[in-house]
């Protein structure tokens, strides 16, 4: 073991490189099984028709306009070795994996593209390159896993001659770690897997488990106030951030660090969140947990939706809460008994989980046994957690499996208040429904409660639909018709995929006009220029 105040080094082997046009390891693809292939062409009301993805070397890239003196001067920084202006090096990074970045990519289009990928090593090095791109006006777009659903990490150029993709895989180091406060400093770079096993070496854990958790870096968490599956355990992402240092054109902001503080506003909360837009966060400390020495799975079944989502406020309005707690409504959980090839339960299905001490766990699901059999809700054991857990992070890459085949699959998601949460999912629900059923095809609207708070509660929806003559066409009606009902019935936007370029036209509802002038004059004082990731988070002026 490491000297606990010392740093630390990766510990862990990465990730295999993303597939540059789906997601994640691209050995592990999925394919259809017959009988699924067939349930899914009857519920859409289309025939499967293949659909492959062009080759890699059929991709045309524009070629880059970076020019020769700026080139020179990034590579002053970083060494021209880690200056990258190859065609496999752009292609990885044209931006996330939302299925409409996963059309265009599979179509061959590359347009808009980095001009150049550049990988820091440290802190000094992203400041210094970020004044290098701020005087020769050249964008610049923060990129960390690359996972971004809501076009957070679009090479947008803005206006300026040429656009650089921040690649900050390299600040992949445990910083520092301190046992007696429970606290460590991560490097950006780190993705969650290499996290676990640098604070494992300690005994500890960050909890933090989102879908997107084998490629999500540590930074790209705190730059768009990432929720993980064990949020009613753990807190958000934000909620564990004591302390960032963030990079800007004009210097550094080192933020936090004592647990509590009235010297003025919170200017790290202000940092978290802001997607790049303000600043680049090159070091996050964080809150960490000892790790659990008991895991206890539950799964319970409820009459219907909305007796589900009262029984999950019972509980976070109690003193007593599960570390997970989600509930699906009746499409989603009769599509999730579909896919694992299991009977599906009557109503819907929760799932539920514990972490913490053998004594701590049994007490703890207990009280919640009780709130939940008063609520209406009946047990079903740990095997349909079992399974749920099993295929948590498979599904981006059955997304992929449909597109391939001529469907569509996408997620959006939103928060309201528990007096608005059923109004809302109804009203989203039809909004999606009446967008996409229709003479290309059906579609199947599934959503499920994932966060849940005193005061309201997180909606997840996924949408599968046959992809039609012009799927982005079609998803992108879809989206603003969501997008309209959120906004029409009080939610919020975004509860936890960030802004990013999607939901931008949106935010000016949301945060209104002065909201976004307060916006403006930060990103102004902090990048005069406006290199950092034109084109997202900020609602234009009015």
């Amino acid at each position: 073991m490491t000297d606990e105040n010392s740093p630390t080094g990766p510990l862990a082997d990465p990730a295999p490189e993303m597939s540059w046009f789906g997601w994640g390891d691209p050995t592990r693809a999925k394919t259809l099984d017959p009988a699924l292939r067939d349930l899914i062409a009857q519920v859409l009301r289309t025939e499967p028709e293949e659909r492959p993805a062009v080759a890699e070397d059929e991709v045309a890239l524009p070629a880059s306009r970076l020019d020769a003196g700026t080139r020179d001067a990034l590579a002053g920084v970083v060494g021209a070795e880690h200056v990258r202006v190859d065609d496999a090096a752009r292609l990885r990074h044209l931006g996330g994996k939302s299925t409409p970045d996963l059309l265009l990519r599979r179509s061959g289009a590359a347009d808009p593209a980095p001009d150049a990928v550049v990988h820091p090593a440290d802190h000094d090095e992203v400041e210094r390159l970020l004044r290098v791109c701020s005087d020769a006006r050249v964008a610049v777009v923060p990129f960390g896993g690359g996972t971004s659903v809501v076009g957070g990490v679009a090479p947008l150029s803005g206006g300026f001659p040429a656009v650089i993709a921040l690649d900050l895989r390299r600040l992949d180091r445990l910083v520092s770690f301190d046992r007696v406060s429970a606290t460590a400093v991560l490097g950006a770079g780190v993705r969650t897997p290499l996290a676990e096993a640098l604070l494992g070496e300690h005994g500890y854990t960050l909890g933090h488990m989102p879908q997107s958790y084998e490629y999500a870096t540590v930074g790209g968490y705190a730059a768009t106030r990432s929720s993980g599956q064990a949020s009613s355990g753990y807190g958000r992402f934000e909620d564990m951030v004591v302390s960032l240092r963030v990079a800007t054109p004009r210097g550094t902001l080192e933020l936090g660090g004592p647990p509590a503080s009235a010297a003025g506003p919170d200017l790290r909360r202000l940092m978290l969140g802001s997607e790049g837009v303000l600043g680049v966060i090159t070091e996050v400390g964080l809150r960490v947990r000892p790790r659990p020495e008991t895991v206890l799975d539950e799964a319970w079944s409820f009459p219907d939706f909305a007796t589900g989502a009262a029984a999950l406020r019972e509980l976070a309005q109690s003193d007593v809460r599960p570390t997970m707690a989600r509930v699906l409504d009746e499409s989603e959980t009769f599509v999730g008994a579909a896919l694992g090839g299991r009977e599906a339960v009557p109503g819907c299905q929760a799932v539920l989980g514990f972490e913490g001490t053998g004594a701590d766990v049994a007490a703890r699901s207990a009280a919640v046994r009780e709130v939940l059999t008063a609520a209406g809700g009946t047990p079903l054991g740990a095997e349909p957690v079992a399974h749920w857990r099993e295929n948590r992070f498979s599904a981006p890459y059955l997304r992929d499996t449909l597109l391939a085949s001529g469907f569509v699959a996408e997620t959006l998601e939103t928060a309201a208040t528990w007096t608005d949460l059923l109004p809302l999912y109804e009203a989203v629900s039809e909004a999606l429904t009446g967008a996409l059923d229709g003479d290309e095809g059906g579609v199947v609207v599934m959503c499920h409660v994932s966060h849940t708070y005193p005061t309201g509660a997180s909606l997840y929806f996924t949408v599968a639909t046959a992809a039609g003559e012009a799927p982005l066409e079609r998803w992108d009606r879809a989206k603003r018709a969501a997008s309209d009902a959120i906004v029409a019935h009080r939610g919020t936007i975004t509860h936890h995929h960030a802004v990013g370029t999607d939901h931008r036209p949106w935010m000016a509802a949301e945060i209104g006009p002065l909201g976004g002038d307060v916006l403006r004059a930060v990103k102004t004082a902090l990048d005069p220029e406006g290199v950092l990731n034109p084109g997202k988070l900020i609602p234009d002026a009015s």
